[in-house]
């Protein structure tokens, strides 16, 4: 993929890979581990991505079957903030909605939370809605469930 002089891949991706990228996402709290992801995705048709620069990893993407069988769940991702604005997102949600249409997914959902403008906007730029808004905590916490048919 390239986008302003910027060329990187994408590919599927490791659990040990898609970690290494979530802790160097700043709005991701806490520390994760290996088996947040091993867990989650195990038993489960589900779709892990990268994307890659010159054997960096720059963002990632993974997903997996709700439980609704005809829905996608795009359950995690971000970009590295110092490569932010390259196309990265974009890139990485275009290949897992395409994987999960040819798959037979009849719709892709995500959830974000209020304190995230920027994914909201995202995804509304991406043809998404808002279906539904969760309140949970205070509410820069509140869920915010964004969904678009395939």
């Amino acid at each position: 993929m390239t986008s302003t002089n910027f060329t990187f891949t994408i590919r599927e991706a490791s659990p040990s890979e898609l970690l290494l990228v979530h802790e160097r996402i700043p709005e991701f709290p806490g520390k994760a581990s290996l088996d947040f992801y091993t867990e989650r995705l195990k038993h489960r048709l589900h779709l892990a991505l990268v994307a890659e620069k010159d054997g960096e990893l720059l963002g990632f993407k993974v997903g997996y079957q709700s439980d609704n069988p005809d829905s996608f769940y795009s359950w995690m991702g971000g970009v590295r903030p110092e490569f932010r604005k390259h196309g990265i997102a974009d890139a990485l949600a275009e290949y897992q909605e395409n994987w999960a249409r040819e798959k037979g997914f009849k719709a892709i959902f995500f959830k974000t939370r209020n304190r995230f403008p920027a994914m909201i906007s995202f995804g509304l730029k991406r043809g998404f809605k808002i279906m539904e808004v969760i309140p949970k905590g205070g509410v820069e916490d509140y869920r915010v469930v964004m969904s678009k048919q395939l």
